[in-house]
């Protein structure tokens, strides 16, 4: 029994400033068997992330652009139909229109308006004497769908 109250205390061969009691803290694997811990080039991380915002935000921009324009042809289209609408129901026609029905609107030389049945290909001889502005349908809320123009109605 001598021999063990004889025995020197446990003096640990590793510097106490390389070691911790709770590894699980450490910014990087203790053992051999840990996971394989690298750090990261910041620059290349904000660069990644920059570029993945431009991207992005380059996409949302180009889907409002697109909305944008179908909003305004939607807009010339109405404006266009107001127009037709006026200039029909200011033009002298013959006959009472129906409801989804073709029509054709022409100008005479004295610049009043004629809405006729006869498209311009059927006129002969004595269509010369009017300009044909539009092919037109006249919708059920009364205002008219424009099936084909001429520029004269971009100049009304």
């Amino acid at each position: 029994m001598k021999e063990e109250s004889k025995k020197e205390p446990f003096i640990n061969p590793i510097d106490p400033d390389k070691i911790t009691e709770n590894p699980h803290n450490l910014p990087y694997g203790h053992n051999v068997g840990s996971a394989v811990v690298k750090p990261e080039d910041q620059g290349k991380l904000k660069g990644r992330a920059l570029n993945a915002m431009e991207h992005q935000t380059d996409m949302q921009l180009d889907q409002i652009y697109q909305q944008m324009n179908l909003l305004a042809q939607q807009a010339k289209g109405l404006k266009d139909r107001k127009v037709i609408s006026e200039k029909i129901y200011g033009a002298e026609m013959r006959f009472e229109p129906l409801i989804n029905h073709t029509y054709h609107l022409y100008q005479r030389e004295n610049k009043t308006f004629l809405l006729s049945l006869i498209a311009p290909d059927q006129w002969g001889r004595s269509g010369d004497k009017f300009n044909f502005v539009a092919t037109v349908k006249l919708l059920a809320d009364h205002t008219w769908d424009i099936i084909e123009k001429s520029d004269i109605l971009d100049d009304l």
